[in-house]
């Protein structure tokens, strides 16, 4: 190994540890609950104030598709993600969610908010639209100015098999539901990634909730595409 190609991969494994470093850091200024590992709030590395503010709100899904749409977007969107793993009734989520929205003048917010919340219990269906809704609203609230897209969240299959999982995934189709109807009354654009793998079962991972490399990229080109759209 000649001394410039190990120079290469040492500057590219700080660069690796300066990401988690610098998100642990803006979650400490803003005062986030942060669960801390991988969920946090990822600032853009760089940022062009001549360019547009995009930020992803999500979980593990959006941190599989979220690395290809930053890529995608570079040279003409700055992109923020917000990386967490909670539902519609976690303590501090109003909080942090105005913390989030607020951090820049953002003209574009693609969010989810629904893998998370399936548990029987956890939230009861005559109460999933009306905390959504409150969730909607501090997010307008916090950043006035930002076209919103929705996400509907993704599907769950069954362990080790390409198959929709029988006992989640019709929580996860009621909501979606129940979703796509307050976003309609509330003028919010829907980016149904639901919809767009319903047909690619064959790219699920195996482990009831997550998808492929290829599953991720399919859903990246949609969700720039959403993202272009709002940007006209």
């Amino acid at each position: 190994m000649n001394r410039k190609t190990l120079y290469h991969m040492i500057a590219s494994f700080l660069l690796v540890l300066s990401v988690p470093a610098q998100a642990a850091e803006t979650d400490k200024k803003l005062g986030l609950h942060s669960d801390g590992g991988t969920w946090r709030f990822y600032p853009a590395s760089k940022v062009d104030d001549k360019l547009p503010h995009v930020l992803l709100i999500g979980d593990s899904i959006m941190n599989g598709y979220r690395g290809a749409v930053i890529k995608s977007l570079h040279g003409r969107a700055n992109v923020d993600c917000w990386l967490t793993p909670v539902h519609l009734k976690s303590e501090g989520l109003h909080g942090d969610l105005r913390k989030v929205a607020a951090y820049r003048r953002y003209d574009v917010i693609h969010f989810n908010i629904g893998l998370h919340g399936w548990p029987k219990g956890r939230i009861l269906d005559t109460e999933y639209t009306g905390l959504l809704k409150a969730y909607l609203e501090v997010l307008k609230q916090s950043a006035p100015k930002a076209r919103l897209i929705w996400c509907t969240t993704t599907q769950v299959h069954e362990q080790g098999k390409q198959q929709l999982n029988k006992e989640i995934n019709p929580t996860i189709v009621a909501r979606n539901t129940m979703a796509a109807q307050l976003m309609k009354q509330e003028q919010v654009s829907i980016n149904d990634l639901y919809i767009l793998m319903n047909d690619k079962l064959h790219l699920v991972r195996g482990d009831r909730f997550h998808w492929k490399a290829e599953g991720y990229t399919v859903m990246a080109q949609q969700v720039v595409k959403h993202i272009d759209m709002s940007l006209k």
